[in-house]
């Protein structure tokens, strides 16, 4: 019998999000450099003769198991996928450990559809092309792409294209969330939708963690961030927080929050920081991780026509 398949959904940090327009459909377009750090859920897939869910971890009572779940949505979704395929609907018994805040901006929902849809791809052996696993991931959603690589890059459209960058240097992340979740829908809903932002140019090679965080500083933003402190003022409080850190080298909220985060040099400055965070506000979910690059990474994605 072949064994349980297990796949890291690691945590999406958008170091920056640019508003660059809307569709005529209503949906926004983005401009975002993404990466992922060494922090997050986990989608175990064992062979089963039918589809079923179950959850577990810090934040798995906080999901159902519903047509609505988003593990459950790409299992189907590739489950109708191999029926086209090769005329049968397998089956799968998964789980999902799920130590991500819920609704938080950093792409958790949208991590466990992308893992779900490539330990079931192994699973079944359907070895689909990256084309078409990047057509099924945009149809889950906008996120869902750029979290089936899992590497840094540059999402730009709806996230449908995604686009290499150079290597970036090591960099570790310290996030802290609220544990309030904040609706992305809402968000825009009190964003002023004439404000929009230019396209930005990657420079060609990031020295240095601080290089890095010298650039996000004086060439980004987050276009959300005013809308969500909006709606949850405390977000200022947890930046603030993260600022204050020693060897803190740039702040920021990821997607449409609340989740903020701090980027440092040093692995050791950002385990304490994670460490000071818990001290002094232990109400927060603080994680401290590496930011994956490029030689741990999947196959790069490439763009959904």
């Amino acid at each position: 019998m072949t064994a349980a398949i297990r796949e890291a959904a690691n945590a999406k940090i958008n170091l920056f999000l640019h508003v660059t327009g809307r569709r005529p459909d209503g949906y926004h377009t983005l401009q975002s450099l993404v990466v992922f750090a060494d922090v997050g859920d986990t989608v175990t897939a064992e062979p089963s003769g039918m589809l079923s869910l179950s959850l577990d971890g810090p934040f798995g009572d906080l999901l159902e198991v519903s047509e609505d779940n988003l593990v459950l949505r790409a299992a189907l979704t590739l489950q109708d996928r191999a029926f086209a395929r090769r005329g049968d609907r397998p089956g799968a018994a998964l789980l999902l450990t799920k130590r991500l805040p819920v609704a938080s901006g950093i792409g958790g929902g949208s991590a466990d559809a992308a893992a779900t849809l490539r330990a079931l791809n192994r699973l079944w052996g359907l070895a689909l092309p990256d084309d078409e696993m990047q057509a099924l991931a945009l149809s889950l959603g906008a996120d869902v792409p750029v979290c089936l690589g899992s590497r840094a890059c540059v999402m730009s459209g709806i996230g449908e294209t995604l686009t290499d960058i150079p290597t970036l240097p090591p960099v570790w992340v310290v996030m802290a969330n609220p544990l309030r979740g904040l609706e992305t829908r809402g968000v825009f809903s009190v964003r002023d939708p004439k404000a929009v932002s230019l396209l930005v140019t990657l420079p060609e090679k990031f020295s240095s963690a601080a290089a890095l965080a010298d650039w996000l500083a004086t060439e980004t933003r987050n276009d959300l961030s005013v809308a969500a402190r909006s709606i949850l003022p405390e977000i200022s409080n947890i930046e603030n927080a993260l600022r204050a850190l020693p060897g803190a080298l740039y702040t920021g909220m990821s997607g449409s929050g609340a989740t903020c985060f701090a980027l440092f040099t040093e692995r050791s400055e950002a385990l304490k920081g994670a460490r000071t965070l818990r001290v002094n506000a232990p109400d927060w979910w603080v994680e401290a991780g590496a930011i994956r690059n490029h030689d741990e990474e999947r196959p790069h994605p490439r763009r959904v026509n």
